[in-house]
């Protein structure tokens, strides 16, 4: 047996269980209802993109294969099968094409796992209403979102995916709050939750794999809220537990402070980011300052001679690696090609991953003319400012340009604002739903916690999509 880490606080996993059993619509801060609203909008469009692509077309495929009974809508789909297999296609729906919302300091996106997690549990306990809908996202976010900053950046430094490691409390807490599990059988929830948390940082260099750790974690939390409701026992002390625990064994040198520290008052569900560009959030505050600098200088692609980026070492161990056309998800996930995206194109969202955008030889030939370093300057702001970025551009002419970007645009530092996240939203649908559904979606979101029962929007959700 390897030595023992250092103890950690007893009692944090039964805490946060009878925090989020509790959690009641009227004790959720206004703001954090509003940002849940938008997270809403922002994931009903990422899933019903997301069941568009052959990725997930592949998950929901075997899904059906399976013949279960249609007990949970498919979004966009027109079927229904099994609450984990709905959760499953509909999670890896909505982090199918990195579209999805972030919470910065846990790195997990909650609402690709919440809302799945919710829609195939919501006909298993009885109507259930539009503020059921709200407080079970809450629970979801801020559970998963304190595991996640519990387990810090040394979860993601050992090869995990916090969307399948920590995300996997997002989708249990969300599904034991649906369900309205007392908190013991929330406890068992997370305990059974945890022991199948899984997926692997290597995945984003060229696998379609990536996009199934948020489908598996949100299975997984489902099928945890239905076992504990029917008695079955998880490790009761799974986040804490010294030897074999979630955040000894995944991070080693937890933060269990971030657990339960302002827990009900410091609200981490309402700290939540989106994405302006379909590519990993870490890339895009360099984004934002090359788009920047060609548009204040008329630059166009064949302009620039050279560009050099600053980043965290964190971006640069994630992002920074060498570019080659090896797939969608390693396009997304990579630096270079995102920049060269801004640069031949002005934008890096759905047109710019394309599969025939991805050896575009504009693209490669101006990727030849990037060079990325780890910024010392960048890591010493710490873990709050690793997404900051510093750009230079040599343009042919001479002239040296830069710009610095502290906080990425999506962040809750510069936030976009609900209307934003909504423009987003009816551009992302336009490609699979007409504009009356769009408009019908958005409009009983905004006003959910009016909706004494959530079933028309989930009937929404549920009708096929048109070809993207």
């Amino acid at each position: 047996m390897p030595a023992a880490q250092p103890s950690l606080p007893a009692g944090a996993t039964r805490t946060l269980a009878a925090f989020a059993s509790g959690l009641r619509y009227a004790s959720i801060p206004e703001a954090v209802i509003g940002k849940m609203k938008t997270s809403l909008i922002d994931s009903i469009g990422c899933c019903l993109y997301g069941i568009s692509l052959p990725w997930t077309r592949h998950v929901l495929a075997m899904a059906r294969e399976d013949g279960c009974l249609p007990a949970a809508a498919v979004f966009g789909a027109g079927v229904g099968t099994s609450p984990g297999n709905a959760a499953l296609v509909n999670a890896t729906a909505g982090h199918a094409f990195e579209l999805d919302d972030i919470h910065k300091e846990s790195i997990v996106h909650p609402g690709s796992l919440a809302l799945p997690a919710i829609a195939a549990l919501a006909g298993q306990a009885g109507p259930r209403t539009g503020r059921d809908w709200l407080a079970a996202l809450a629970a979801g976010y801020e559970i998963g979102a304190r595991v996640g900053n519990a387990a810090t950046m040394q979860l993601f430094f050992r090869g995990f995916h916090p969307q399948g490691t920590s995300g996997c409390f997002v989708a249990a807490a969300a599904a034991a709050r649906v369900l309205g599990l007392d908190a013991d059988q929330t406890l068992h929830t997370y305990g059974i939750a945890g022991s199948q948390a899984a997926g692997l940082m290597a995945a984003q260099e060229g696998a379609m794999v990536k996009r199934l750790h948020a489908g598996r974690a949100a299975q997984g939390g489902v099928m945890a809220a239905l076992l504990a409701r029917r008695g079955f026992t998880g490790i009761g002390n799974v986040l804490e537990a010294d030897y074999g625990g979630f955040l000894s064994t995944y991070s080693g040198a937890p933060d269990a402070a971030r657990l339960t520290d302002g827990l009900g008052e410091d609200w981490e569900a309402g700290k939540i980011g989106y994405k302006p560009y379909a590519s990993v959030t870490s890339i895009h505050a360099a984004q934002d300052a090359l788009r920047a600098l060609c548009r204040d200088n008329a630059l166009a692609a064949d302009d620039i001679a050279r560009i050099r980026v600053g980043i965290s070492t964190m971006t640069h161990v994630h992002c920074a690696w060498p570019y080659r056309a090896q797939g969608v998800t390693a396009a997304q996930m990579n630096l270079f090609y995102g920049l060269a995206a801004i640069a031949v194109d002005g934008e890096a969202f759905v047109a710019q991953y394309r599969e025939d955008r991805l050896d575009d030889p504009r693209l490669l030939a101006l990727i030849g003319r990037i060079q990325a370093h780890a910024d010392p300057e960048i890591d010493a702001m710490g873990p709050a400012l690793r997404h900051a970025a510093r750009v230079e551009v040599r343009t042919r002419g001479g002239a040296v340009l830069r710009r610095d970007i502290l906080h990425r645009r999506g962040s809750p530092e510069n936030p976009l604002s609900h209307r934003d996240v909504v423009d987003k939203f009816r551009l992302v649908a336009a490609a699979v739903i007409p504009e009356a559904r769009a408009r019908a979606i958005v409009a009983m979101v905004e006003d959910l916690d009016g909706l004494r029962d959530a079933a028309p929007l989930l009937a929404l959700l549920a009708e096929p999509i048109s070809p993207a």
